[in-house]
């Protein structure tokens, strides 16, 4: 049995919202090193706020909500620096290259870490090294992921959320980026990926939960070879309207 404090996210009996609006309900969510986890969800089934919780953007009004142990409200700055989180959109500094990124990003961190070790680390997420000193403003989204990842990677973080990560692109570049959340599994990092591509999640997730008005109506784990049955998981998907 596995006991709380093994968790990396940790999110148990939450209740929170906006003002009088409540989100979430309940929501119990536990992440352990080296496990990807998919969130499932229509628009405004709450897979946004589950992020903010996370991020300490959000406070629950019930409940308990961890970063490796550490709360993300009372603990901020010690919970951000065991998280990466990669937007939709990756923001980074568009007349900077992919390693003066990488390197500003680390130094605003107070992350020590040499030119080779940020080498090795856009070369681990998979950008090739003809990209690592042009300027990000020709990047495309795949590219920018890469960088974000390197970022990750470099500063060693134990925790990795993304919020529809595979968005615009293609399957080729979805397969790639895949590819590398494998990666970062195999380094134990626990990763919550909140998405609406279900092939996607099937192909990389360990667990996906289905998020419905605020609730985790359903968690479904790979088994065997095939992973997942998923025709079964779309049913599931339509059956909740999402």
């Amino acid at each position: 049995m596995t006991a709380p404090s093994d968790y990396v996210l940790e999110a148990s009996a939450v209740v929170a919202g906006y003002g009088n609006k409540t989100i979430l309900q309940r929501l119990d969510l536990h992440i352990l090193p080296g496990e990807i986890y998919a969130l499932l969800g229509a628009n405004g089934a709450g897979k946004t706020t589950t992020l903010s919780l996370f991020l300490g953007f959000l406070a629950p009004q019930t409940g308990r909500v961890r970063v490796q142990g550490v709360d993300p409200i009372t603990q901020a700055a010690e919970a951000r620096r065991n998280i990466a989180y990669i937007p939709e959109n990756v923001a980074l500094y568009e007349h900077l290259s992919a390693r003066e990124n990488v390197a500003y990003l680390l130094d605003l961190a107070d992350q020590n870490v040499s030119q080779d070790t940020i080498d090795q680390a856009l070369a681990a997420a998979g950008l090739a090294q003809d990209a690592f000193d042009r300027r990000v403003g020709g990047f495309s989204k795949g590219m920018r992921q890469k960088v974000a990842i390197a970022l990750a990677l470099a500063r060693k973080v134990p925790a990795l959320l993304l919020d529809e990560p595979t968005s615009g692109l293609d399957p080729q570049a979805t397969t790639e980026f895949n590819r590398l959340l494998g990666v970062l599994r195999e380094q134990g990092v626990a990763i919550l990926m909140v998405t609406h591509d279900l092939l996607s999640a099937a192909d990389v997730a360990d667990r996906i939960g289905f998020l419905d008005a605020g609730r985790l109506v359903e968690e479904v784990a790979a088994t065997g070879v095939d992973r997942f049955d998923v025709r079964a998981l779309h049913r599931r998907y339509a059956g909740y309207e999402l």
